[in-house]
């Protein structure tokens, strides 16, 4: 029941955040789902690759290479999901941040 509630306010996230940024489109409600759950495949099993390959220049830079990873991992949503669409790489990266933080702001709210 967790996981339902995380994809829906996740999905829910998207649209609003697509609603009111200018360079991310989402065709439909369905759509913005299936991006939420795109977007929790790709973070459980490709982020963690990538965060590995990457270690040295995100030791590096103190993490913050870790927000160009959830761009790209936008990006590459974004070619997965037809219907969800990122015009450039810092969209992509803006969006990511907005997510992140306002899916931490939700969880707070939400309970168990």
């Amino acid at each position: 029941m967790k996981l339902i509630i995380r994809i829906l306010t996740t999905s829910i996230l998207v649209l609003l955040i697509s609603h009111f940024m200018k360079g991310v489109h989402v065709a439909s409600f369905s759509t913005s789902i299936i991006v939420a759950i795109v977007l929790g495949l790709l973070n459980v099993f490709i982020k963690p690759i990538l965060v590995l390959f990457t270690l040295p220049i995100t030791f590096f830079t103190l993490g913050l290479f870790l927000l160009v990873i959830n761009g790209l991992i936008i990006i590459l949503c974004d070619n997965i999901v037809g219907g969800f669409d990122v015009d450039s790489f810092f969209t992509a990266l803006l969006f990511s941040i907005i997510l992140s933080v306002s899916q931490s702001i939700v969880n707070l709210f939400v309970k168990d």
